[in-house]
C-alpha cells in the first residue's frame, strides 16, 4: 500500500492524495488542496493517527 500525491486538473486546488493498494487499486481519495505542502501534511497526519482509529457503524 502507498500514498500518492497527485496534481489534478483543478486550477484553484490542484493537489490531492490517494491511497493505492499493492494491486494498483485506489482505496481512498482525499479532498483537494491549494498547495502540495498541505496535501503532504494531511498524508503525514493520516499515517501518524490511523493506527488508533476505530470503526463507527452509522447504518
Amino acid at each position: 500500500m502507498k500514498f500518492q500525491i497527485v496534481k489534478g486538473k483543478s486550477t484553484t486546488q490542484p493537489y490531492f492524495w490517494r491511497i493505492v493498494a499493492s494491486n494498483g487499486e485506489t482505496i481512498a481519495v482525499s479532498e483537494n488542496y491549494v498547495v502540495k505542502a498541505s496535501a503532504r501534511s494531511a498524508v503525514e497526519s493520516v499515517i501518524k493517527n490511523a493506527a488508533g482509529a476505530t470503526i463507527e457503524d452509522l447504518s
